[in-house]
């Protein structure tokens, strides 16, 4: 579970984040849909315990991110846009070598099952990641949260650049990893994907939630009208 209270976070004269209040439930994808500089970003790095608020609270799993980023962070898988792996390594060694890094050690036969639960087939666990696409490159990322065990997991543009077929296996695989429990935020542009992938959706505009609502509730050209009103007004 993640919790927001009053969160607020500002640079100098510029509000990054203006009181935020979320709350993403085990099971629940949250998607934040807000364009550049709305404070995503901003708020997956507090999150993270990276950045430390100005105001509020945060919990992670019913932990404190102030008091204990580090531990926190042990229940935490992060996506980024660009997942940074190493290129001469392969799938399946990028794996076990952050594995090992969090202490946990798995059998070759159990990472294979991880990689293959994460959409990468078999074929390519003894690629080099320097072969792979930018999708393969974020299941292995997600691979690595999953093996992990992570109960949150944390998404910065994760579909940015991603073909519609790998795009379409991403969504498939974070309703299932939501499914097992797992709380998911997702920050992104993409008002499709949001409207696919996420149980609740909330509009960020200059570091303000403006708006929360159900995906069942609108389409998606509902939910484009919606988001365009509130960027021009």
């Amino acid at each position: 579970m993640i919790t927001l209270q009053n969160i607020s976070k500002s640079y100098k004269d510029q509000t990054a984040v203006d009181n935020l209040n979320l709350n993403v439930d085990s099971g629940e994808i949250l998607g934040l849909l807000g364009a550049n500089g709305a404070g995503k970003s901003t708020t997956i790095n507090m999150i993270l315990g990276l950045i430390k608020p100005d105001s509020g609270k945060i919990t992670v799993h019913d932990i404190d991110v102030d008091k204990s980023p580090e531990y926190s962070r042990q229940f935490i898988g992060y996506i980024p846009e660009n997942v940074n792996l190493y290129n001469y390594l392969t799938g399946i060694e990028n794996l076990n070598y952050f594995c090992l890094l969090a202490g946990l050690k798995y059998s070759k036969p159990e990472l294979q099952d991880i990689l293959e639960t994460c959409g990468l087939d078999k074929d390519s666990h003894h690629r080099k990641i320097s072969t792979y696409s930018k999708g393969m490159r974020q299941k292995v990322g997600i691979a690595i949260a999953y093996a992990k065990k992570a109960k949150v997991l944390l998404l910065d543009e994760p579909a940015s650049g991603l073909d519609p077929l790998a795009s379409n296996e991403l969504s498939v695989l974070l309703k299932q990893l939501a499914s097992n429990g797992t709380s998911i935020l997702m920050a992104s542009h993409d008002i499709f994907r949001v409207r696919e992938v996420c149980n609740r959706i909330g509009i960020l505009k200059q570091g303000r939630l403006v708006k929360t609502l159900n995906s069942n509730d609108v389409s998606a050209n509902e939910l484009e009208s919606l988001y365009l009103q509130y960027m021009k007004n």
